[in-house]
């Protein structure tokens, strides 16, 4: 439905909140290098978790041969957008839609988000900060397309394959009959 794409992640701790976040959501995720890691960082599996055998991701060299095996509508979100990411009637989109997430230290490219300006979008924050954790702007923005998805098949309740629904009535206390 829609992809993760992290140009040039530099913290292995973000990348690997975002993966984890990925397997929850079904996205697959995309790494335009070079990585301010190694992919198999202590660090990164750590911060996926037991997951990390169920993500769906792949490497490129750079943002062309990204740009060339991935047709689709790409949506840059940067603190230099003019627009809300919350505006966009995803659902409208031409599928697949890439949700471009730029390095910690100074974003996407500023050349590339100039020569695609009317596709970069904000998160509005106040005028305190230059920009939101990288790993909490996936999860919202990410989040944002899902509701308007209406969450297609993600599980709306803990699933069975967990602790189950009904997890808590065991907690419940009896009152005196």
């Amino acid at each position: 439905m829609f992809h993760i794409v992290l140009y040039e992640p530099e913290i292995p701790q973000n990348t690997g909140n975002i993966m984890r976040t990925c397997v929850a959501i079904g996205a697959k995720l995309h790494l335009i290098e070079p990585l301010g890691f190694k992919i198999d960082e202590s660090k990164l599996r750590r911060s996926a978790l037991d997951y990390y055998e169920h993500l769906n991701y792949v490497t490129y060299s750079n943002f062309e041969s990204f740009e060339k095996q991935n047709p689709g509508t790409y949506l840059f979100l940067t603190r230099y957008g003019k627009k809300n990411y919350a505006d966009i009637k995803y659902p409208d989109l031409k599928s697949p839609i890439y949700l471009i997430f730029g390095k910690e230290s100074t974003g996407v490219d500023r050349h590339l988000l100039a020569k695609n300006l009317e596709s970069c979008y904000r998160i509005p924050t106040t005028d305190k900060v230059r920009s939101i954790n990288l790993s909490n702007a996936v999860a919202v923005v990410a989040y944002e397309v899902l509701r308007q998805f209406e969450f297609y098949d993600l599980e709306q309740m803990e699933p069975e394959t967990h602790k189950g629904k009904d997890f808590l009535d065991q907690f419940i206390e009896k009152k005196d009959a």
